[in-house]
């Protein structure tokens, strides 16, 4: 049976490397998983994914799929096509950026079409609040994993820390897509102690 998955990591867990693994692997066995990514996600420019490891594919956005898709797939007819080829699974990167109305959309699929969608995102903001796709997916996921990365102490990284001139930036808009130069993961100890990185002697 189809699942839908909500797997969330840290800034720089490699998320995006997983999500275009998943899609590779999917391909190799002959099969069609559609990559999705939402519109609020611009950083790679229009209709790409990209990972800091330097892999890359071709994605369309949530928005798009959903509203070419609607009224044209029939839950009986067993059969579902995207660009002329039957869709194995559904993949979407920066899963965060999501509405709670997408999320809910999304897990029809899995529901009334049987095919797996795998969410890939961040959990909470850089003031360690749950974006609201983010909080929607942990709500309803069938499966929710972690991605793990570490923070410069080798302890688990779970906080997404926005910094600006070597110091923890703790006020601000929820959404500032930015590059790694502004954003790193840190465990939840020296996200409270304000250490960006380990002290040279």
């Amino acid at each position: 049976m189809a699942k839908l998955y909500f797997r969330y990591g840290a800034m720089g867990s490699s998320k995006s490397a997983n999500i275009l693994m998943v899609r590779y692997n999917y391909e190799e066995r002959g099969q069609y998983a559609v990559l999705l990514k939402p519109r609020t996600d611009n950083r790679d420019g229009e209709n790409e994914i990209c990972s800091r490891m330097g892999l890359s594919a071709p994605a369309g956005y949530v928005d798009e799929f959903l509203k070419e898709i609607s009224g044209v797939w029939a839950k009986e007819s067993g059969e579902y096509c995207y660009h002329g080829k039957e869709v194995n699974a559904i993949l979407v990167d920066e899963a965060q950026f999501l509405s709670p109305d997408e999320v809910d959309t999304l897990s029809d699929f899995v529901d009334f079409y049987n095919i797996p969608v795998l969410c890939y995102g961040l959990r909470t903001d850089f003031l360690n609040h749950l974006f609201p796709g983010s909080r929607r997916l942990m709500e309803i996921a069938d499966v929710i994993e972690e991605v793990p990365t570490v923070c410069w102490c080798g302890k688990r990284a779970q906080c997404n820390t926005r910094y600006a001139d070597g110091k923890i930036v703790r006020e601000g808009a929820q959404i500032m897509l930015g590059s790694n130069e502004s954003y790193v993961a840190l465990c939840r100890k020296h996200y409270k102690e304000g250490k960006l990185w380990r002290q040279k002697h």
